[in-house]
């Protein structure tokens, strides 16, 4: 099988040569023909120092340094889009994902499946954060249509012509595995081991900011959520007049003012929220109607020599 790797690079100085050891002694293991694309993105360190080096010292090594930093999935697209081989791997920098764990990916694309996610036996993350991961991979999975994958993670395998279902993709805020789902329905994964990184670029912000990037950039569920919210106060309201009406016909006199205020007040929540979604839905079509680029690769390894 002919194989290439690509690596998204962000404050890789000295992690991605021993990444490249470990993948120069398992390659001949299980491909016949590989390359590795390392994409700088837009790293701050010297990591473009290394991957050029690397790539004098490998043949088969590829550095690809973009612009500036455009994020984990707008690197690892780029890289995707100059793949010469018929599979696509895509794995971190730090050797959380394991080289030697690729062919149990490749095993599952033998069977006949497209896309193939290397989920990890056990999570290396706090508690806290391990939920929300798994939380934010359940919209992910429901976006995608594919609620049976559960396990969505960097670590995966999928056939490079699928990317001619996105050639056109053009919007800055990207997700890769939407972008596949758009191309098959025949997910699956694996279960491998996930080594304990040294840090992690992601933080709890960073999570939440990933969840609602996911759900209003590429799905319609929360404005659905918002109308069915407007449709509920509809019918508290309408509840509340039938409890006001009956108080004061019986009683003879209306609730005082906290209860005024607290109706007033809940109402008012509920149109903030409703407006919130929205607002977020304006918001990503005015960053798509800017039509700025994916990425911008600034050199190659190739035209370096």
């Amino acid at each position: 099988m002919n194989l290439s790797v690509v690596v998204p690079v962000y404050r890789g100085e000295g992690l991605i040569e021993p990444l490249i050891e470990r993948l120069k002694e398992t390659f001949p293991n299980f491909a016949k023909k590989y390359e590795v694309i390392l994409v700088n993105d837009g790293s701050p360190d010297n990591s473009w120092e290394v991957i050029e080096r690397l790539a004098k010292k490998y043949r088969w090594v590829r550095g690809i340094r973009l612009m500036r930093n455009y994020g984990q999935h707008n690197a690892t697209l780029c890289g995707m889009r100059l793949a010469c081989y018929e599979v696509t791997v895509t794995m971190d920098q730090d050797l959380q994902h394991l080289p030697e764990d690729i062919p149990l990916l490749l095993a599952e694309l033998e069977r006949g499946y497209d896309v193939v996610y290397g989920a990890p036996k056990n999570l290396p993350q706090g508690f806290i954060r391990n939920l929300l991961t798994a939380t934010i991979k359940r919209i992910l999975a429901n976006t995608m249509g594919v609620p049976s994958v559960k396990n969505i993670s960097a670590f995966r395998a999928f056939r490079t012509n699928l990317r001619s279902a996105f050639e056109s993709f053009q919007s800055p805020t990207m997700i890769i595995d939407v972008l596949l789902s758009w191309g098959t329905v025949r997910f699956t994964s694996v279960q491998v081991n996930i080594a304990r990184a040294p840090a992690s670029n992601y933080n709890f912000a960073a999570l939440v900011k990933a969840a609602l990037q996911i759900l209003v950039g590429y799905s319609t569920k929360p404005l659905r959520l918002a109308s069915w919210i407007g449709f509920a106060m509809t019918l508290f309201g309408l509840g509340v007049l039938i409890f006001v009406l009956v108080v004061y016909f019986t009683l003879g006199s209306l609730p005082g003012f906290p209860f005024l205020a607290s109706i007033v007040a809940l109402f008012s929540g509920a149109q903030l929220f409703a407006l919130g979604i929205f607002g977020e839905y304006l918001a990503r079509m005015f960053d798509r109607s800017m039509d700025r680029p994916v990425y911008v690769v600034a050199k190659t390894t190739d035209e370096s020599g």
